[in-house]
């Protein structure tokens, strides 16, 4: 799947689940939910969480945690574009143009 047609699936998805008619600074709070959760996750991968209640994951079960919060960071992202009406392609290719203009060699 590539870029746009994750993007249509989410704006048509979230529209048939009532998810899309969250106000915007509902969204964002659940941005900051998710990159949390994504921050979470990293910590887990990379030196666990060190309490007595919770078992030790594998690598790989960490790793498709973390795979799971950064597709929920990207799904709220792709809503935020969507309702002012930004590709996701056109973030892409800005953020790259971005860093190329500021760290030239």
């Amino acid at each position: 799947m590539n870029a746009k047609e994750f993007q249509k699936w989410i704006d048509s998805y979230y529209k048939d689940r009532g998810w899309s008619d969250l106000d915007i600074f509902v969204r964002i709070g659940f941005l900051s939910e998710e990159t949390g959760e994504v921050a979470r996750a990293i910590r887990a991968l990379e030196i666990g969480r060190d309490r007595p209640d919770e078992v030790e994951d594998m690598f790989e079960k960490c790793k498709e945690n973390l795979t799971e919060e950064l597709g929920d960071v990207l799904g709220n992202v792709a809503v935020i574009a969507n309702k002012y009406n930004i590709d996701l392609e056109d973030i892409f290719l800005q953020h790259k143009n971005k860093l190329l203009h500021r760290y030239r060699n």
